[in-house]
Order: structure tokens, then sequence, then C-alpha cells
């Protein structure tokens, strides 16, 4: 299976730079993969399409501001990306200009937070976070939302914290550990769930922290030699309770993005079973892929030639996918974290 087989092109206008101004006014692209069409809705209208015969599974991760800028003595900027935290206050880190720095350097990036580099890591690097109080509350002081490469806009440091800090994030996002956002999340209002709930459709929690390995380009011409990065999981017993005993009754299980797919499967693939468990995933979907446990998915448009593509290519075939892309494409949706969605039923 060839890498070019998911390519294809988008003009940069469609590449959304900010929110729309209500989570639910962003438009939903209606995918039947029995009829094979396509109906142009808004995400408001979701609670036309779920009944008490669905269960919606969530990823209640939360994105930290993992960017953090220090200044070295010379006075030159370091960005350091917080990627993931290994053990007490030491993480993997990506670091830019990483020639500018060595094992043992400290980079101060306020007079509350200090990055001490202890050593190479494969092409990372290992650090440790000097500081005194609560960690998390300093982060959101000093530490900017790590938005992806794609959105480029000029905007003041009180614009930019007032608008990512709100809406890179889900409604119900709850555990920190996350450095991008589960997107198809976005969408969803309190008001929605609530009318969702008293309409019969149940919904539940999973944790997965989202990380680079989601994002991770595939550069391997035949995509069978990919490798996903690993990431972290956790599903609790209540979760797991409602999820089992939902299929149990026959109900659908409507995966709100990929992340919350790859949890899923993930725990299917290993145990048979939704069980509570801390974990992790590197699980790789791609076209040939059997589904074992979701039924219907809350998607939003991805990159072209991104593993995140090849997986809702494999939940409703990459034809089905690619003919829904040149619908949402003639028909302006926005792509990408910001943009737009599909449901696909």
């Amino acid at each position: 299976m060839k890498l070019e087989e998911f390519n294809y092109e988008l003009p940069e206008k469609l590449i959304a730079q900010v929110p729309t101004q209500r989570r639910d006014m962003s438009k939903m692209l209606v995918l039947n993969r029995n009829e094979k069409n396509f109906i142009h809705k808004h995400f408001s209208d979701i609670t036309e399409y779920l009944t008490d015969k669905d269960l919606l599974v969530l990823n209640d991760t939360k994105v930290i501001p993992a960017r953090l800028y220090a200044l070295k003595d010379t006075g030159a900027i370091i960005e350091i990306f917080l990627v993931r935290e290994i053990e007490k206050d030491i993480w993997i880190s990506l670091i830019k200009p990483s020639k500018r720095v060595k094992s043992a350097m400290v980079l101060n990036v306020s007079d509350e937070l200090s990055v001490e580099v202890l050593e190479k890591f494969e092409d990372k690097w290992k650090v440790k976070l000097i500081y005194n109080g609560n960690f998390h509350e300093i982060l959101d002081k000093v530490g900017h939302i790590p938005l992806p490469p794609y959105i480029e806009r000029k905007m003041t440091e009180d614009e930019y914290k007032n608008l990512d800090f709100e809406r890179y994030q889900t409604v119900f996002a709850k555990k920190e550990g996350a450095v991008a956002a589960p997107t198809a999340g976005l969408h969803f209002t309190k008001e929605i769930l609530k009318k969702l709930k008293d309409n019969g459709t149940n919904h539940c929690f999973i944790t997965l922290n989202v990380g680079l390995g989601t994002f991770k380009p595939v550069k391997c011409e035949n995509i069978l030699e990919h490798k996903m990065d690993s990431e972290l999981f956790e599903i609790s017993q209540e979760s797991a309770d409602i999820i089992n005993n939902a299929k149990k009754e026959g109900k659908n299980i409507v995966a709100v993005g990929t992340t919350t797919v790859r949890t899923l499967e993930t725990v299917m693939n290993k145990y048979g079973k939704i069980i509570p468990v801390k974990d992790s995933s590197e699980l790789f979907i791609y076209p040939g892929y059997k589904f074992k446990i979701v039924d219907k998915l809350i998607t939003n448009f991805h990159l072209p030639k991104s593993t995140l593509l090849m997986l809702v290519s494999a939940f409703a075939t990459k034809e089905y996918i690619f003919d829904a892309y040149k619908e949402a494409i003639n028909k302006e949706y926005r792509f990408y974290s910001y943009g737009d969605c599909m449901f696909i039923r």
C-alpha cells in the first residue's frame, strides 16, 4: 500500500486558522456507509442522528501549554516542547534550535520555572523541570498552547491566550497530559451533551494523552513499514462497564475522534473486551483493518498522507472517504484542527 495513495490537494484557504464563533456552528458532513451518500449539516444537528441505541465515547484528555520559550545567557531564544513526562518532573522534549543546547545546561523560562537539559534521547532531549509551587499553575502562566504548524496568524499574546486556552480544549477536558487536542471533541458543548442525554444517548469517557505520535509524518513509501509512537491511555472501571453493557444491549459504540478509536480497538485487540486498564497504544489502523467495537465515528478532516486519514479510510473505505473529501473541498468546508467534521454512520 503506497503512501501516495493517501495524498490529496487542499486549497490553503480551507485550512481553518481560528475556530467558529460557536463550537457547534461547524459544518458536519454526514456519511452513510451503506448508501454511500453525503448529507450537509451543522454539528448542532448531531442530536438528530443519535438515539438511545447509541453510546458516545469521548476522550477527556486535557491539553497542557507544552511549548515554552527560554533565554540563554547570550540572549538567544530557545523553544522547548514538552512531549511526555517519563517520571516526576523528567520530560522527553523537543528543543529548537537543538544545536544551541548541550547536556547540563540550564535554561530559564521565567522566575518560576527553569529547564535543565539532561541528555540527548534519540531525536529528542531528556530534561528536568525546576520550579517551586504548583507545576500546572506555573505552566498556565508561562506556557503556550502547542498549536499545529499549519495554524499561522498574527495575534497579540492576550488575544492568543484568550482564544486558544479555551477553544483548543474540549468542554469536558479533565486529565492533563496531552500536547494536542482530540479535535473531534472540540465541536461539543455542554448543552449538546445534556440534550443528547435527555434524549437517551448516554456517554462515557476514556483518556488518551494525545502526543506527537498521532501526527508523526509517514515517510515510508510502503505505509506498512510505518511505526506509530507510543501514547498512554486509561479506561476506568465505570467506563469499561458502561461500554460492555452497551455492547451487550446491542447499542452502537460511537467514537468521538480517532484517539478514542485507537484506544478502544487497542484494548479489544489485547484483551478481547473492554477492561479497566492503564496501558499504551502503538496501534496503526489502515485499510484492511477489521474493527472490533467501534460502529460509528465523529472525526475532523485530516492531513494528506497522515495515519489519521488512513484510519478513517479503513473505517469507511478509501474510495468513499476520498469522495467525501472532494465533496467537502467543493463545498468549502474548513479543514484540520479548528475545522469542520464528518459523522460516519
